[in-house]
């Protein structure tokens, strides 16, 4: 088995995907699909292995290879990035049609949900125009068979014209039969004839018999030509990649052009075109399946009615992220505290045994007490949050409840200006700033998309989150613990929280209204059937694809930063360290927002990673040459308080905390997938502008009140 990553900024196309075969006659295999009709689901059990994805070359689109064999053949699959369309009207969608253009696949693989297959032929109709080397994969039979859907299979195959498998991956069930036909198909074996095209109207018909010559000239054996043609005719965008694989753009052929001058309406061409692949796919559905229960589940419908409904819908959504905060602030504690015992043990260990070797004493200092201190704090404060949230944030998605919660935000983040999508990558901000920055890829619109990169940051990580539960418990709840202690701990977090949903809403609105102007657009959201998560796989796909991975890149940035504190802590000029002439040159300035000079640079210092901004504290306030470990809550709250912390520098700290500039991991992100610095610094800026501005405003109102 093995696993092909390719990873490039975004941008024009510069390169094919390359495809890692093992050996030179292995066959490529394009595996399409909808999304959630449980595409990966069959390539992770063909391929015995966890998906793990890059980007597609030129595009910010994921991508996933691997391999396997059957029958003593080697296969090569290429993961499609799901989509409902190939009219390319997305980059997910650009891709995938590449890839069945001009990838080099021997055959395709349309993964289908047997409990809507409706919806899910208008993209196996479409595949079929391109390639009729194509095997239907009618998955989730399990599913369908308790919601009283039978298909029958071989109509289907019939009615398609090519070779129809049904299968319940979750189960492993009929995975052996698909690669029979994949098998049999790569072979050349004859199998059906493919069934005639769509028929697509009059006007259509005539457009397309009209441009049928030059199509075949243009095409050069490569394309379909009536795919070729139906692409002018209703005016879909043509990619560089297609261009630039057929070495010119058809548009521009004298003959091309002429014929579509000629055209009535091309927009309504395409229109038509569209509704009767839509109407065809239907048809064909209805022949070939039957519903004992007369539609969608009737206990999907209650549980819709409770958490999409616009008096419930909320109320359930904020009860729910209380429960995983409250699950997460609870399970972590004790963990935390034992590994960072553990980790700050090991590091005096490290250091005797430096001593021992004869090590100065300032490179054992800048090894044991800036770097590794640094990386074991940052190890310690996010590893233990992070691996019960993220295995919680993905059983809700495995479950189906997400979508639930972009459809309840939807229409308060059109009324801003941007896109609905956006609420998903908010909740992925959560377990992450950069995750959620990646996953702002699902918008369409490159406009929406910008508005959602450039808000993410406003929704606490789980790098800022245990700073915002220890300010809460110290000086707003109280540090004696139990039930009640942790439960209004979690309900003041959740305000907190809401307070960047808020900031996130009114952040969009702004940028939606200066200087992203635009109409918000219309998006297709799938609220897919509710299913029973898979607990084991969800908890190895969330420790291994998301915890480590960001535990990974935290603790990359983390070792030079523990390097740069070290240094500002044990260089000395004028008998002071460089640390204490900074706060003092920052405290001023702090001062205007309810801070001081301390905390400001600790957030400064904090850009590599959040977890280290409350320890900078400690050790500068402290005039300490490192980090410096205290778990005691009571103890912490004394030393800041004896530091002229009040509640109102608490809130303070607590506000800034929320909303100031990402981490570096994230702006590096934001300046990936935004291809600009311009982007990167006005995500650094809004936030912070925002976070001083609330700071300022709440400073004044406690002086105004005597405070």
């Amino acid at each position: 088995m093995g696993l092909s990553r390719e990873s490039t900024g975004g941008g024009a196309v510069s390169k094919p995907l390359v495809i890692q075969k093992r050996r030179p006659e292995d066959r490529v295999v394009a595996l399409a699909g909808n999304p959630n009709v449980g595409k990966s689901t069959v390539f992770n059990a063909l391929t015995k292995m966890h998906q793990h994805t890059g980007n597609w070359p030129g595009k910010t689109v994921a991508t996933a290879q691997g391999s396997c064999r059957h029958k003593g053949r080697g296969y090569v699959l290429v993961d499609l990035p799901g989509c409902y369309s190939l009219q390319a009207r997305s980059a997910e969608e650009e891709a995938a049609r590449d890839f069945l253009c001009f990838g080099g696949a021997d055959c395709a693989v349309v993964v289908c949900d047997a409990t809507c297959l409706e919806r899910n032929l208008n993209l196996v109709l479409q595949v079929l125009e391109i390639t009729p080397r194509t095997v239907v994969c009618v998955n989730l039979l399990d599913e369908a068979r308790r919601k009283g859907v039978s298909v029958d299979l071989e109509k289907l195959s019939q009615l398609l014209g090519v070779p129809v498998v049904g299968a319940a991956a979750r189960e492993g069930q009929g995975l052996s039969q698909l690669m029979d036909a994949l098998d049999a198909l790569c072979q050349g074996e004859p199998t059906q004839p493919h069934s005639p095209p769509v028929p697509y109207g009059v006007q259509a018909e005539k457009a397309l018999q009209a441009l049928t010559p030059a199509a075949v000239r243009l095409a050069k054996g490569r394309l379909p030509p009536r795919w070729l043609a139906a692409q002018l005719a209703g005016g879909a965008s043509l990619s560089s990649s297609l261009i630039q694989a057929l070495g010119t753009d058809p548009r521009e052929d004298p003959e091309v052009q002429a014929t579509l001058n000629a055209l009535p309406d091309r927009q309504a061409l395409g229109d038509e075109m569209a509704v009767q692949t839509v109407k065809r796919g239907e048809s064909i559905a209805r022949q070939a399946t039957e519903n004992a229960s007369g539609g969608y589940s009737p206990r999907d419908r209650r549980l819709d009615r409770l958490l999409t409904s616009p008096l419930t819908g909320f109320p359930v959504m904020l009860l729910m992220l209380l429960g995983i905060f409250w699950l997460t602030i609870a399970g972590a504690n004790l963990p935390s505290q034992y590994l960072s015992q553990g980790l700050f043990w090991l590091g005096d260990r490290l250091g005797e045994g430096l001593a021992a070797l004869g090590s100065p004493p300032w490179l054992t200092g800048l090894l044991c007490d800036g770097m590794y201190k640094t990386l074991a704090w940052v190890t310690a404060v996010m590893l233990p949050p992070m691996a019960i949230f993220f295995p919680l944030f993905t059983l809700l998605e495995d479950l189906g409840y997400l979508p639930r919660v972009a459809f309840n935000l939807d229409r308060c983040f059109q009324c801003c200006g941007a896109c609905g999508k956006q609420a998903l990558t908010t909740c992925m901000g959560f377990g992450c700033n950069a995750a959620g920055v990646v996953g702002c890829r699902i918008i369409d619109s490159p406009r929406e998309r910008l508005i959602a990169m450039l808000t993410n940051s406003f929704v606490p990580c789980n790098g800022r989150l245990p700073m915002l539960i220890s300010l809460i418990t110290m000086f707003f709840v109280g540090a004696a613990g139990g039930l009640g202690s942790s439960v209004l701990s979690a309900a003041l977090l959740v305000a907190v929280i809401g307070l960047g949903l808020l900031m996130t809403l009114a952040a969009s609105k702004l940028l939606s209204a200066t200087v992203l102007k635009g109409v918000p657009s219309s998006f297709t959201l799938e609220l897919p059937p509710y299913r029973r998560p898979q607990v084991g796989k969800v908890i190895v796909r969330s420790i291994f694809d998301r915890t480590l991975f960001v535990l990974g890149r935290a603790v990359s940035v983390a070792a030079p930063a523990g390097l740069v504190i070290w240094l500002l802590a044990n260089v000395q000029v004028s008998g002071s360290s460089l640390l204490s002439h900074c706060a003092g040159f920052l405290d001023p300035f702090a001062r205007l927002f309810g801070m001081d000079g301390v905390i400001l640079l600790a957030f400064i210092l904090g850009l590599p990673a959040n977890e280290i901004v409350i320890p900078l504290m400690v050790m500068a306030y402290l005039s300490q040459g490192s980090l410096v470990e205290m778990s005691d809550l009571a103890a912490l709250r004394t030393l800041l308080t004896d530091n002229g912390w009040t509640w109102v520098t608490a809130l303070c700290v607590t506000v800034f905390s929320l909303m100031h500039w990402p981490c570096s991991t994230t702006c590096l992100t934001i300046r990936k997938e935004s291809q600009s610095w311009k982007w990167t610094a006005l995500a650094a800026a809004l936030p912070t502008a925002c976070g001083l501005g609330v700071c300022f405003l709440l400073n004044g109102v406690c002086r105004l009140l005597g405070c």
